[in-house]
């Protein structure tokens, strides 16, 4: 009954262990997760923030095509949209809700080139830059867009990638001190069976093997756990965000799980080594005390 009652425990002490180990890993790979999409979503931000370039009105569709398509084949482009006078004054028409050409009497806007940047170039000096050379165009009137949008987009960029680094080195920190703390309590309960080891004459290596062992399988178990709670959130980011959370990102994904194992994997290790370590080195008398 003794041995049951004991087996029982030893059970559930391994049972809190992994289930302790892989909500720990599914935090982790949750932060993980974004500061690898981290980098992807800002790139997303950048370039769907259009510049538009608006064409003198003497100039012929002829040019106009010509033009955009010197800014397709631009290093620091990623894609462009042209925009007629009726299809502007038919977008103004619908934001407004009434017909202004009728009021004035004339459509008084102009062709225009939205221009969607690549991402590495969508920052307030790069985009100065760009913007004059296509100021000194004969054919381009104006150039316009949101400075200020464009400064607080990649200022808000910085500011939270440094924020999630921040909150991910405090996490792993918690991470260890608790997997720590659990394996800690569980080596615990096998104290006098590692002291009646090294009192027939076990070597340290040879008690702590099977511990260490135990452990490590206990933060894979721990890990595979927390790799099906993140691939059901990868998939259910995939359906509601498609356009950031791409199930094409194989490799990115991929590196955050072997990352997710090998610190599950690791983190036990570690623990249950300096656990064991610290129970062969106490004396009989402080076996007592936890």
């Amino acid at each position: 009954m003794s041995n049951k009652f004991e087996r029982r425990r030893l059970n559930t002490s391994y049972f809190s262990v992994v289930v302790s180990i892989s909500l720990v890993l599914f935090m982790l790979g949750m932060v993980g997760l974004i500061l690898l999409q981290a980098n992807k979503l800002s790139n997303y931000v950048k370039e769907n923030i259009g510049i538009s370039i608006y064409i003198k009105d003497d100039v012929n569709e002829a040019d106009i095509k010509r033009l955009q398509k010197s800014l397709d084949a631009s290093k620091y482009v990623k894609y462009t949209d042209y925009v007629d006078k009726q299809e502007a004054a038919t977008r103004l028409q619908e934001d407004l809700g009434e017909d202004f050409i009728d009021f004035l009497g004339y459509n008084p806007l102009s062709t225009s080139i939205d221009v969607y940047l690549k991402a590495e170039y969508a920052n307030p000096d790069s985009v100065q830059m760009i913007e004059q050379s296509w100021l000194d165009n004969p054919k381009v009137k104006e150039v316009e867009y949101q400075k200020n949008l464009l400064s607080i987009v990649n200022e808000n960029v910085r500011k939270i990638s440094l924020l999630l680094s921040g909150f991910a080195i405090l996490l792993l920190i918690i991470a260890v001190a608790l997997i720590n703390s659990t394996i800690r309590l569980a080596i615990y309960s096998k104290r006098f069976l590692i002291r009646s080891m090294q009192l027939v004459g076990a070597t340290q290596s040879f008690i702590r093997k099977p511990f260490v062992n135990q452990g490590i399988v206990h933060g894979l178990y721990g890990a595979l756990i927390a790799l099906v709670l993140l691939a059901g959130v990868i998939y259910y980011a995939q359906s509601e965000m498609p356009e950031i959370f791409d199930m094409q990102d194989v490799e990115i994904f991929a590196v955050l799980f072997v990352i997710v194992v090998l610190l599950g994997m690791f983190i036990s290790w570690l623990s249950t080594t300096f656990a064991v370590n610290r129970y062969l080195k106490l004396k009989t008398d402080q076996l007592y005390m936890r």
